[in-house]
């Protein structure tokens, strides 16, 4: 019965030791959040309610942006990016393409 609760406590001490050198999924998923961006963008033809979703959907498409808000009445589209991902000017070409060109708003 010892060798039985040895066996066991070396198996639970290994598999404890085996996390961490492991690392864990999450953390290579992490974001360097100085890379991250805001910029709004000023959207044309967006006269129709689906005109904003097919521009945050256009917008959301490219690598890197991690979330788009559309302002319909202001005719905006406000764009959370990872700056070494990926533009704005980027960002502005995928609307641009979905036939809703984009420009950046100077701050």
């Amino acid at each position: 019965m010892k060798r039985f609760v040895l066996i066991i406590s070396v198996a639970v001490l290994g598999f404890a030791g085996l996390n961490a050198v492991i690392p864990s999924p999450i953390a290579a998923q992490t974001v360097n959040t100085e890379a991250l961006q805001t910029q709004t963008f000023t959207v044309d033809k967006m006269t129709c309610a689906a005109c904003p979703i097919t521009v945050k959907t256009a917008m959301s498409r490219v690598d890197g942006v991690r979330s788009v808000t559309v302002n319909f009445e202001a005719r905006t589209a406000t764009v959370t990016f990872n700056a070494t991902v990926t533009t704005a000017a980027e960002i502005a070409e995928a609307s641009k393409n979905a036939g809703y060109p984009a420009r950046t708003v100077e701050g």
